[in-house]
């Protein structure tokens, strides 16, 4: 194959000094980019067994140091390949193999400048960015603006989340990523006028899926996100000038020679390499090493269902309790503790949580000048002098982790701000996990104490939304292909209330079965999880949901499509050691019956978690044949889990 893809570049390579065109296919040759210049514009285009993924796509960026979308002239390409072997311990799977066919076509603006796009093509994915070497003396510019797009075939539907409006939501704290979907709409539909965030999927009738994400975003970049549908493409766009109170440039500040972050591009004629994908891992490396062997796990927390009430001795007692009878790792102590127990306190309570052998994680607030966030403690993570301060005293206290709360924004300001907790936090053996926060673009494996982001419509707002209760199953089955399906997804959910109050009566009737709540604990991927579960559970949830939770990883070694439809219902199987669970849910109206292939349970007997035609949870055991074949029904808000 390497031969052959040889010959094929050569020979474009000789047609390309009068039509200026060459390509790169994957390793099997199906996956296929090609790169053009016409009348002063690079564009791209892919293919996957010859159906058309993308149509001519524009490249290209403006510098305050010049143009380079327009005015272009091919000067050079090169051919190379990638091929690594990796491990991860916080991702869908823990042992990769990476390889890719690169191409590194170079162009020229007016002004005699170069500017090189980099592309790397695996079997079933596309990463590309843009290389700016020095200019003469030139050493630094800013990137102001991308022409990057997308031209999808007019017939594809989107799956799409809404990019928030900068300021707004609680205590101006948006965007936040916790926005709902445009699920399987025409694409020409998709015209909000604030965009999209990554990641995005699209369906390009029976061609095709493919998935739209970046990777590699540090301190050195903003994030960026997909603009509304217009004139049949979609551009990559920068953070709006708003967002950070209106603090800061919206586009990226770079040294020369120097990259932007990775554009990735998901392909598959299924749904399969959408689920197992590991791109935005494969294309970037750790930016430092751990200063200690960091341990990852469950959490209980309180905050979710009892509130801020909740944050008071008595009732983290509670907790810690809880914890150490479920077996979980660690404890979540939300926002307002500096206040409401105070750090005098705080050091006797985190002694007794280590006399149950529970750890703590603490709340922070992420800034105090960005946003109108009034919790506590604030002022500490925003300022390198009190950040060090602060995690000094934490380090000192035993606490192994931080949830970082209120960030607000895409700008390369707060991108540092992300970067600046993350590397003081691995300098004192500190774990982070961030809310309200930006999508997290290859971080965890990048900074190796990020153990988690939220980045989605999570948990909290089943308890403050009605609409979001009855579309639990519908965002449920969305995740797997889309938001967890290229980062960590710190969801905090597995409800086992009957109502969302602490109570567990009258009010937030959850509208889903315990089933389903049980296989959210498999279909959601993060390796700290704080799970929904109330002390009151251990007497009224059933013993079988108990024990289930008490022996359900966080981390896993492997990750496999199942079966499944976005928006409809999702299948997924994860292995964690020699274990493997399959979790299911089903959004939609009626019973969905599926056949499924599981020949890691072949001639095997398995444990069942379901329900029943009454929506009630049971747990039995069933004999797999030696084909892997079994046959499972899902009701209507239900779900199920298989293991062995």
């Amino acid at each position: 194959m390497k031969q052959i893809l040889t010959i094929v570049i050569t020979l474009l390579y000789v047609s390309a000094i009068h039509s200026q065109n060459v390509a790169v296919s994957s390793p099997d040759g199906l996956l296929t980019v090609h790169i053009t210049v016409e009348n002063g514009k690079s564009e791209y285009s892919v293919k996957y067994k010859n159906k058309q993924i993308l149509e001519n796509s524009p490249l290209g960026l403006i510098t305050n140091e010049g143009d380079f979308s327009a005015g272009l002239t091919y000067v050079e390409h090169k051919l190379g390949e990638v091929d690594k072997h990796y491990t991860q311990d916080k991702i869908k799977r823990s042992e990769i193999h990476y390889k890719a066919n690169t191409l590194t076509c170079t162009f020229q603006n007016a002004k005699q400048r170069k500017v090189s796009v980099v592309f790397q093509v695996s079997n079933n994915d596309i990463a590309f960015r843009y290389e700016l070497p020095a200019w003469r003396d030139r050493r630094a510019c800013v990137i102001e603006k991308e022409a990057t797009g997308f031209r999808f075939p007019a017939f594809t539907t989107a799956f799409l989340s809404y990019m928030m409006g900068p300021m707004g939501g609680f205590a101006r704290t948006t965007p936040s990523y916790e926005s709902g979907y445009q699920a399987d709409v025409p694409v020409s539909e998709t015209n909000s006028r604030t965009g999209y965030v990554f990641p995005g999927l699209f369906k390009i009738g029976n061609d095709g899926w493919a998935l739209l994400s970046e990777t590699g975003v540090s301190s050195l970049y903003c994030a960026s996100h997909l603009s509304a549908w217009k004139d049949g493409v979609y551009t990559v766009e920068y953070p709006n000038p708003a967002q950070n109170n209106g603090f800061g440039s919206s586009g990226a500040q770079i040294g020369l020679p120097g990259t932007t972050p990775w554009r990735t591009i998901t392909v598959g004629e299924t749904l399969k390499p959408i689920v197992e994908t590991t791109v935005t891992f494969d294309v970037v490396d750790p930016l430092y090493k751990p200063s200690i062997d960091y341990k990852y796990g469950r959490s209980t927390w309180s905050w979710i269902v009892w509130q801020d009430n909740s944050m008071n001795w008595d009732d983290q007692v509670k907790y810690i309790d809880l914890a150490s009878k479920m077996g979980y790792e660690y404890i979540l102590i939300d926002a307002l503790w500096d206040t409401n127990i105070g750090y005098e306190r705080m050091e006797e309570l985190i002694k007794y949580a280590h006399s149950k052998n529970v750890d703590v994680f603490l709340w922070y607030n992420s800034n105090g000048s960005v946003n109108d966030a009034p919790q506590g403690p604030r002022n500490r993570m925003d300022r390198p002098i009190a950040r060090k301060e602060e995690m000094k005293w934490l380090k000192k206290v035993g606490v192994k982790g931080l949830k970082v709360d209120f960030f607000g924004g895409d700008k390369q300001e707060t991108m540092r701000i992300y970067e600046d907790i993350l590397s003081d936090a691995n300098d004192y053996g500190l774990m982070v996990i961030f809310h309200g926060a930006t999508l997290p673009r290859g971080w965890e494996r990048m900074y190796p104490n990020h153990v988690g982001s939220e980045a989605v419509l999570a948990s909290e707002m089943l308890i403050f939304s009605q609409d979001v209760r009855n579309n639990e199953a519908f965002y449920s089955t969305l995740h797997p292909f889309i938001r967890n399906a290229v980062g960590c997804m710190e969801f905090g959910g597995v409800f086992l209330n009957k109502y969302l109050v602490k109570s567990n009566k009258e009010r937030n009737r959850r509208l889903t079965t315990d089933a389903f709540q049980l296989a959210t604990g498999i279909l959601y991927q993060n390796a700290v999880q704080m799970f929904a579960l109330t002390p009151n559970n251990l007497e009224d949830a059933p013993a079988f949901a108990i024990d289930f939770m008490k022996k359900i990883p966080t981390t896993w070694d492997e990750t496999l499509y199942v079966d499944g439809y976005p928006g409809k219902y999702a299948v997924v199987a994860r292995r964690h050691g020699n274990t493997w669970y399959v979790a299911g849910v089903n959004a939609q109206k009626e019973t969905v019956t599926l056949k499924l292939s599981l020949p890691m349970f072949a001639g095997q007997k398995i444990t069942v978690y379901n329900d029943n035609k009454d929506k009630e949870t049971y747990m039995d055991s069933a004999g797999v044949g030696k084909n892997g074949d079994i046959s499972v029904s899902i009701q209507p808000n239900g779900g199920f889990v298989l293991t062995n």
